[in-house]
């Protein structure tokens, strides 16, 4: 652990009353101090917020924020946040959703903040992250909270997915969906009347995308294939900058305040078309992640001006990551490039989200558009009900917290709807 990042850790304990240990120690003792870690200091968190949590999820001790929890027999929100975020990325859209009538549940997922009972490790079971447990972990803290069923499950990034998937599999419990910046291209597709063809011939290998990416003139690669390596963590905790910095650089270069961040359509899934977008989706072959985002740190004048996250709230991402490590998080992209839990997706094959279903964006996110056709199927194929696909304008990736007034009355009327 690096000195800044130790000094942070310390510096979070401090801040939550536990005792800190020696500092030469800190590494090794990351995990028994999650576990003495409590809820969030009540200074973290609007009023009428609360962080508590909750035990024996799915092997989890889950870490919850909580909105509308006052008033029972109300109907409940499960909101499941993206990478590199936390339950905390809802803060700014719970309140508006409790007033609207909802108990308000956002968990830190499964790999993330103050959720223990993950593997932390580059070399841990990756078999806990597959999707179909992640499912597991929705319903598990449904059920604890006392529910059948939800009246919707909403997911941003990462957890657009998993949200989408929650509707998959189990629509009795999530009765609506709202993916917000990652379209769910549908589920897989088995070959159909193929009894009578006669065996098919192996293809030879040829180069893949990832091989045409590093051959470009200016030799790029994937993100997600980034962070599958094992380097990519340290890159990020560790980074240069220092993790602070880091993180105020990603949410930058992901949002409209950087002016570069204008999303179109892409023609095909080739290496020139993916080229296309910007570099923390496509990155320079021979950078990390940590020196990508540094490239647009934006100024003193900038970071002060901003609005949707002040540096207060930005410290507490930089304390919760400077804590765990991006680890976490990252062990879903790499359960997901190992293929591990594909087929028992594929009992879902051909199955579509039937319940009613809404997708939000940012006008300058490229989120929609990142994985070419996906944006499409999720509207023909995938969600039979889709009712909307509204695009907010003055809004990057991080939509509900660059516009959370817009985000949380487009949910609210997407719920009235449905009564």
């Amino acid at each position: 652990m690096s000195e800044y990042s130790r000094r942070q850790f310390l510096t979070s304990l401090s801040l939550l009353g536990v005792a800190p240990v020696v500092a030469s120690t800190v590494f090794a003792q990351v995990e028994s101090q999650d576990d003495a870690i409590g809820p969030y200091p009540a200074a973290w968190l609007p009023a009428g917020i609360r962080s508590r949590f909750v035990h024996d999820i799915n092997g989890l001790r889950v870490h919850v924020l909580e909105a509308g929890h006052e008033v029972s027999g109300r109907g409940a929100l499960l909101l499941l946040h993206g990478f590199p975020e936390l339950a905390y990325s809802w803060r700014k859209v719970m309140i508006p959703l409790a007033e609207a009538g909802y108990h308000v549940i956002a968990p830190d997922l499964r790999g993330y903040g103050r959720t223990t009972g993950w593997g932390r490790d580059y070399d841990t079971d990756l078999t806990p992250f597959r999707m179909l447990n992640r499912v597991r972990d929705a319903m598990g803290l449904v059920s604890a909270f006392g529910y059948r069923s939800v009246a919707a499950v909403i997911g941003h990034d990462y957890g657009s997915p998993v949200a989408a998937w929650c509707a998959v599999t189990r629509p009795d419990i999530f009765r609506s969906v709202v993916l917000m910046s990652a379209p769910f291209g549908g589920t897989a597709v088995l070959p159909f009347d193929t009894a009578d063809d006669p065996a098919p011939i192996a293809a030879a290998a040829g180069p893949s995308i990832y091989d045409d990416l590093a051959a470009l003139p200016r030799p790029r690669k994937h993100y997600q294939r980034y962070y599958r390596t094992r380097p990519a963590n340290e890159n990020m905790w560790h980074a240069e900058q220092g993790i602070h910095d880091f993180i105020r650089g990603y949410y930058h270069f992901k949002s409209a305040d950087w002016e570069g961040n204008k999303p179109h359509v892409l023609a095909a899934r080739t290496a020139l078309e993916w080229a296309k977008m910007p570099n923390y989706y496509i990155m320079n072959l021979d950078q990390g992640m940590a020196e990508t985002v540094a490239e647009v740190m934006p100024s003193a004048a900038e970071i002060a001006a901003n609005q949707w996250l002040p540096e207060q709230e930005l410290r507490v991402y930089a304390l919760e990551y400077g804590r765990t490590s991006f680890q976490g998080g990252l062990n879903s992209y790499r359960m997901g490039g190992t293929g591990i839990g594909a087929e028992e997706m594929q009992v879902y094959a051909g199955k579509t989200i039937d319940q009613p279903s809404m997708f939000i964006s940012g006008a300058s996110d490229w989120g929609r558009y990142q994985s070419p056709g996906a944006y499409e199927r999720m509207q023909e194929r995938a969600c039979s009900d889709m009712r909307s696909t509204p695009v907010v304008p003055g809004a990057g990736h991080w939509v509900q917290q660059e516009q959370p007034e817009a985000t949380a009355r487009l949910i609210r009327d997407f719920l009235s709807s449905l009564v």
